[in-house]
């Protein structure tokens, strides 16, 4: 018999709430800056660039003087580099396997929803031996405006027959996360694990805020 739950979708972010990915993302933007004659940013700074898909992530990266500037070429290139090595330094933060196991035991549906190019996001699942455990992934080039536009999320809860977006719940470290949620509008847990410092989070006023990926589950 499923346990007791709350939500009947967990809709998650990737970078920063199921992964640690920064490793592998700093290291193909440094390989694509230093091709191009460009700085390369220290890997904390590098970790406050991500969220918001590569086109983003290098705008953020370049210097003021680079404003302006192509960004085709560069994100091209990022693609191949990072596509090479999607997963060579990326970690599941300690915590998720056990909460993807909760999940499923209490018959909760789980997808992954993301910023990151939809076939990287597929390739580095499959990567960390998690594919299985989601029913949908969605990522940039999918068909639906990034995150924090709803439209992905509120397919997500058509698809998967929730029916009422107050069954579903979103996941996630970043600003876009929570405010797609207010979009949709559904819950929302920020993961105060990840990438952005926990009174940013609180400050998009989320459903609730968790500091581990054990600490969710009392909220699901």
């Amino acid at each position: 018999m499923d346990r007791p739950r709350r939500f009947d979708l967990a809709i998650f972010d990737l970078d920063g709430t199921l992964a640690d990915s920064v490793p592998d993302i700093a290291r193909a933007l440094g390989a694509t800056l230093a091709e191009a004659g460009l700085p390369v940013p220290p890997l904390e700074m590098a970790r406050g660039f991500v969220g918001d898909g590569a086109a983003k992530l290098i705008e953020r990266a370049l210097p003021r003087s680079e404003a302006g500037r192509d960004l085709g070429p560069l994100v091209a290139r990022f693609l191949v580099h990072y596509g090479e090595h999607v997963a060579d330094g990326t970690r599941l933060y300690p915590g998720i396997p056990a909460l993807l196991d909760e999940i499923a035991a209490r018959g909760m549906t789980a997808a992954v929803l993301t910023n990151k190019p939809a076939p990287l996001a597929r390739a580095l699942l499959a990567a960390l031996h998690v594919a299985d455990r989601f029913a949908a992934v969605v990522g940039d080039g999918d068909g639906f405006p990034r995150k924090p536009d709803p439209a992905a999320a509120r397919a997500l809860v058509a698809a998967h027959a929730v029916g009422d977006v107050t069954r579903a719940v979103v996941i996630g470290d970043g600003l876009p996360d929570i405010r797609q949620a207010h979009a949709v509008p559904c819950a929302s847990i920020a993961a105060a694990w990840g990438y952005v410092p926990a009174e940013r989070l609180r400050a998009e006023s989320p459903t609730h805020l968790a500091e581990s990926p054990a600490a969710v589950l009392s909220l699901l």
